[in-house]
């Protein structure tokens, strides 16, 4: 059977749906009470039992029969009993003591607790109507049990400010525990898209990464399968940087696993376990990027006509860059290709991927075509542009344009 908890704070419900945290959960299920929940049962059970004292002590001074006072002993005992009973059937255990209140004094107590929870605990379409019984009853107690030191009419107005005090205490902690759990569930939703919006930028970026290295890989690879006589120097050239790539894409691989086992971790929030970012290429690493691949055999030219640009719009261009050379390297191995960037502040960052569509015959490295799916919404997302595809003069060209702040470059220069 579901264990549900009763009155404890809104972190410990975290687990559960909002009905049972504000106690909408259907009646009779098994409540499984925290420390706190105790402490509160136990105040209340006292409360009402002191109520039922104080009442008990004025019947007495009423001279009342003896059977209906020992009836009202029993009742009013077995009422404060029932108060433990809150929990798991709020509403049931309301309307019975409600209904006893009507002419029994020593219930009243009791009577009192059970509404309050109730009105803690319930819709205020549950709520309402239950109160509204107990100003229903305040009658015949009025007028069928009549007070010695009060007329009726003080005796009616006296009830009813009691019942309307205690509904609207109950409303008031209700509406105090749903402002918290919405706020806590507002928060937990944040994280968890804080943190579902960091593992895709870490997949962006790693993708951009590891199909760089990888296509490297498989560059100098086939320059070695198909040139198995080729001079010594040459081979150890290739091995070279098949050994380097293939350590820069472990280091890659085994940062990004850091990062996305420290992100789902529930570990303290000192940042202990956070791996550090390494120093992220910028535009000013293009020129190292076009001469690696002018290494691995492609015939690249790169016109550079941008200033230094700011680390974020670098960052994207270098990336967008990267991954164009890398498509290229997949499915145009052996042409030439061009890349243009201008730039100015304020202005932008523009840059312009080209190459002929002639795809290289023999083996061709796979692709699933989220490359440019990823560069495209990396583009977006720096509230740029993304464009690609086949010209009419036979080449392929991917266009991309960033947007280069003023205001960020400025505060740069200073």
């Amino acid at each position: 059977m579901t264990e549900l908890r009763g009155d404890g704070p809104a972190h410990e419900y975290r687990w559960a749906l909002p009905s049972v945290l504000l106690g909408d959960a259907r009646e009779g299920r098994r409540v499984r009470r925290s420390t706190r929940d105790w402490i509160v049962d136990t105040v209340m059970f006292l409360m009402a039992c002191g109520l039922t004292f104080l009442s008990l002590i004025e019947l007495e001074t009423q001279q009342q029969p003896e059977p209906l006072l020992t009836v009202e002993q029993v009742t009013g005992a077995l009422a404060c009993a029932s108060v433990w009973l809150r929990r798991r059937w709020p509403v049931g255990l309301a309307v019975v003591l409600t209904v006893l209140s009507s002419y029994l004094e020593l219930v009243g107590g009791a009577s009192v607790v059970a509404l309050f929870t109730v009105a803690v605990h319930r819709p205020f379409k549950v709520s309402g109507p239950i109160t509204l019984l107990s100003l229903i009853t305040l009658a015949p107690y009025v007028i069928l049990r009549p007070q010695s030191d009060l007329d009726r009419g003080w005796a009616a107005a006296l009830g009813v400010a009691i019942v309307l005090t205690v509904f609207a205490w109950g409303i008031v902690i209700r509406a105090r525990r749903q402002l918290v759990w919405s706020l806590r569930e507002r928060a937990d939703t944040a994280a968890e898209e804080a943190k579902r919006l960091e593992r895709e930028r870490i997949a962006r970026e790693m993708h951009d990464v590891l199909a760089h290295r990888i296509s490297m890989l498989s560059l100098h690879a086939g320059a070695l399968e198909f040139r198995p006589d080729a001079p010594p120097a040459e081979i150890a050239r290739a091995a070279g940087a098949i050994r380097t790539n293939a350590h820069l894409a472990l280091q890659d691989l085994r940062e990004v696993i850091g990062v996305l086992r420290h992100s789902t971790s529930d570990g303290d929030d000192d940042g202990g376990g956070m791996v550090p970012d390494r120093p992220q290429p910028t535009l000013a690493n293009l020129p190292a990027l076009v001469e690696e691949c002018r290494q691995a055999g492609m015939d690249v030219r790169l016109d550079l006509r941008a200033g230094e640009a700011p680390e974020g719009p670098g960052r994207n261009l270098y990336r967008i860059v990267q991954e164009a050379l890398t498509n290229a390297r997949k499915h145009a191995g052996g042409v030439p290709v061009t890349v243009t960037v201008e730039g100015t502040r304020g202005g932008g960052l523009s840059v312009e991927v080209r190459n002929p569509l002639w795809v290289r015959h023999g083996a061709r490295i796979p692709g699933a075509g989220a490359g440019l799916i990823g560069l495209t919404e990396r583009a977006e997302l720096a509230g740029g542009r993304l464009e690609h595809g086949a010209t009419p003069e036979g080449e392929f060209v991917v266009r991309a344009w960033l947007p280069w702040p003023v205001e960020t470059t400025r505060e740069e220069d200073q």
